[in-house]
C-alpha cells in the first residue's frame, strides 16, 4: 500500500489567514470563511480537497510545523506543548481565490448541551481577524477510469466533501448518495448532475450515526463498475465498505474513511 494517497501534492504547502466572518448555514453546520493574499495561490481541485487546519495554543501566536517535502509531523511534534498548535482535518467548502477566501464547513457536536470539538468551538465564536494556518493535502475521490456508477455515502462529518464531489462531477454523471444529517433542518439545497439521486438520512432521537446510510447502502445493487466514496463514523464507512465487497465490488473500487467513533453507551 502507497504511503500517501495518488493524488495528494508531492510538495504540500502551507497557507496562512485570518477569519473573515463566521455565520451557522443549520442547526448542525457553522461556515467560517477565511481571507488572506497567500490563498489566491491555493490550487484548489474541487471535488472533496481537504487540508489540515491549525488553530493557535490558547493565549499564543500561531506556530506551524517546517515542511520537508510531505514530512511535517516530527517538525509538529518539536514545538512546545503550550505552544503547539491544534490541528483537525477538514474539506474545502468552497473557494474563491480571486478573493482570496475559502470557506469551512464545521459540524457542531452538541453533548449535555455543551459544545463539544475544539475547532466547533472555534467556529461558533471565530471572530475577524483571527489566525488560522492551512496544509494542502488534495484528494482522496479517486474513480478508476472505467468506473461508472458512483456510490457516495456519509454523515455529517462527510458532508462537505460528499457536497463538493457532487458539484464537480461531469453533467453526464449517474450515481446514489446517503446523507445522514443529525436532524431534517440541516437538508439543504444541493449542485448534482441531473444523474445522480440523492437521499437525505435525517436521524431521530435515538438513532445511531451511520444507522441508516448503512440501511440503504444494504439495500443498493451493486454493479461491478461501481466505484464507492465511503466517510464518516468509523462504523458507518468500514461496515459500507464491508456490505459492497460482500457484494462483489472489488477493493480497488472503493474508497473510505473513518473520520471519528460514536460513544458506545
Amino acid at each position: 500500500m502507497a504511503r500517501y494517497p495518488r493524488l495528494m501534492p508531492d510538495q504540500p504547502r502551507l497557507f496562512t489567514a485570518e477569519v473573515q466572518r463566521s455565520v451557522r448555514l443549520s442547526p448542525s453546520y457553522q461556515r467560517v470563511t477565511i481571507r488572506g493574499p497567500e490563498l489566491s495561490g491555493f490550487d484548489w481541485r474541487g471535488f472533496d480537497h481537504w487540508f489540515r487546519l491549525f488553530l493557535p495554543a490558547p493565549g499564543m501566536a500561531l506556530r506551524l510545523p517546517k515542511l520537508a517535502g510531505r514530512s511535517w509531523w516530527p517538525s509538529y511534534l518539536l514545538i512546545p506543548e503550550a505552544e503547539r498548535p491544534h490541528c483537525s482535518n477538514y474539506t474545502v467548502a468552497g473557494c474563491r481565490p480571486e478573493a482570496a477566501e475559502l470557506d469551512i464547513d464545521v459540524v457542531l457536536h452538541w453533548h449535555d448541551g455543551e459544545l463539544g470539538g475544539r475547532v466547533a468551538r472555534w467556529a461558533s465564536a471565530a471572530e475577524p481577524g483571527q489566525p488560522v494556518g492551512l496544509l494542502d493535502q488534495g484528494r482522496m475521490f479517486d474513480p478508476p477510469q472505467d468506473s461508472g456508477r458512483v456510490l457516495l455515502a456519509t454523515d455529517e462529518t462527510g458532508l462537505p466533501g460528499v457536497l463538493g464531489i457532487l458539484a464537480a462531477l461531469p453533467q453526464d454523471a449517474t450515481g446514489l448518495a446517503f446523507l445522514e444529517v443529525p436532524e431534517a433542518g440541516d437538508v439543504r439545497e444541493v449542485e448534482a448532475p441531473p444523474g445522480a439521486s440523492l437521499t437525505w438520512l435525517p436521524r431521530t432521537e435515538g438513532q445511531t450515526p451511520g444507522e441508516l446510510t448503512l440501511a440503504a447502502m444494504d439495500a443498493v445493487d451493486v454493479r461491478p463498475d461501481d466505484y464507492a466514496y465511503l466517510v464518516g463514523e468509523s462504523a458507518l464507512a468500514t461496515g459500507a465498505r464491508r456490505l459492497l465487497r460482500k457484494a462483489g465490488l472489488t477493493a480497488g473500487r472503493i474508497t473510505f474513511s473513518g473520520f471519528w467513533k460514536a460513544a458506545v453507551h
